[in-house]
């Protein structure tokens, strides 16, 4: 596997642009991802009962058709919680964007993030259509543009790109994401959008996205809030030359290997960049009777504000990650639980065997005072792990939020 520059343009393939229409004040806020040829696609989408109009066209599209050319994606405005005209918008943002690419509107996915129940300013989006269409390109600058694209209150844009050897053919798998505030486990705030040039059918494309999913999306949380916008979404083109990947092979083993690890860098790279985040969190679990255990428990921990209170004030308080686990959902005997902190330059023991432990609070401090937090606990009942991703909440997370809308 090797790391390579590119975002969601790095596949054969793949086009890119992003620019500005006047959804937001200066900032691009309107993205555009092509495919040359029809790609396989898969996508998950926001668990949340009031899911905005262009999930809601999103999945329908899928519903019936599974080979798409295009997903389009603005910011700057959800199109979420806008009753009927909110679907009117999704339907002629497709029927211009068809228009200008000359595909079919069922070939088409739409995204959008931004405030909440505010009509979109359609005549702005629409004028802008053909322009994101005409900038369209795949120079490694095009995907920064669709990235940069795609962002709200995201202080930098999110992309990764790799190439993975398979059969002595090379296929490459590119990502984008957004997120910083609104990011819970089980889809968050957040979009990310991966293409790759490898072949797949759509059940083993879609079975492949969700057991990715599990372990990258699903373990992320800034602030325990989920939108009503969260979508993942994969393209899979087949542009590659390697024939078709079948499910339980070595191919599609290095394939998931591959996919997991980008999705995984994208969404650390989303807690990284919380809103007022000062430290990124990282929750060790091992040794737990299961991975369902093992994955309750490290979000539980993950989502604590509690927890994240107490590493921004760099506070050795264990007894608010123990406090997580135990209403986690998961049945475990305290008296196995070993617990501790580390960073960079160390670890302290907290708790062991389900009880504390003398430690020097100056150590603790110093490895509370670096920017990377490290939580181990090891359960010592079973051989099952899991890892999830955070950031401290400060106050600078209550300024953001107190004026998103303003």
């Amino acid at each position: 596997m090797k790391i390579i520059s590119g975002g969601v343009i790095a596949p054969k393939g793949f086009l890119a642009s992003g620019t500005h229409v006047g959804l937001k004040k200066i900032k691009k806020d309107l993205s555009l991802i092509l495919s040359q040829v029809p790609a396989t696609t898969a996508a998950l989408f926001t668990t949340n009962q009031i899911k905005a109009a262009p999930v809601l066209w999103s999945k329908d599209v899928l519903e019936k058709n599974q080979e798409i050319r295009a997903i389009i994606t603005n910011s700057g405005n959800a199109n979420a919680c806008t009753g009927e005209q909110g679907f009117v918008d999704v339907k002629n943002t497709s029927e211009k964007l068809a228009h200008e690419l000359g595909i079919l509107q069922n070939e088409i996915l739409i995204c959008s993030t931004g405030v909440i129940g505010v009509p979109m300013p359609m005549e702005k989006l629409i004028a802008g259509i053909p322009e994101v269409v005409k900038n369209l390109g795949h120079s490694e600058t095009h995907g920064i543009a669709a990235s940069e694209a795609i962002m709200t209150t995201d202080t930098y844009s999110k992309s990764i790109a790799i190439e993975i050897e398979i059969n002595d053919k090379i296929i490459t798998i590119g990502g984008i994401a957004k997120g910083s505030g609104m990011i819970h486990p089980n889809m968050a705030t957040m979009l990310a959008f991966i293409t790759t040039d490898a072949k797949l059918s759509p059940e083993v494309l879609k079975s492949a996205l969700f057991e990715s999913a599990e372990g990258s999306y699903h373990m992320i949380s800034v602030d325990g809030d989920t939108s009503t916008n969260d979508s993942v979404m994969i393209m899979a083109n087949g542009m590659s030359g390697l024939p078709l990947i079948e499910p339980n092979t070595n191919e599609y083993k290095l394939f998931v290997e591959g996919l997991n690890f980008a999705n995984k860098n994208l969404a650390q790279q989303i807690v990284k960049d919380g809103e007022g985040a000062t430290k990124f969190i990282e929750v060790n679990i091992k040794n737990a009777i299961n991975i369902t255990a093992a994955r309750k428990l490290a979000k539980s921990i993950i989502s604590s504000n509690l927890v994240k209170t107490a590493i921004f004030g760099q506070d050795a308080n264990w007894g608010r990650v123990v406090c997580a686990m135990g209403y986690s959902g998961t049945e475990f005997n305290p008296e196995n639980v070993d617990l501790s902190f580390a960073s960079k330059v160390g670890e302290v023991l907290l708790y062991k065997a389900g009880v504390p432990v003398p430690f020097d609070e100056q150590v603790a401090l110093e490895i509370l005072t670096e920017k990377e937090i490290i939580i181990n606990i090891d359960m010592n009942i079973g051989d099952s792990s899991a890892t999830a991703w955070g950031c401290d909440l400060s106050f600078e997370y209550v300024r953001i939020n107190g004026q998103y809308r303003t």
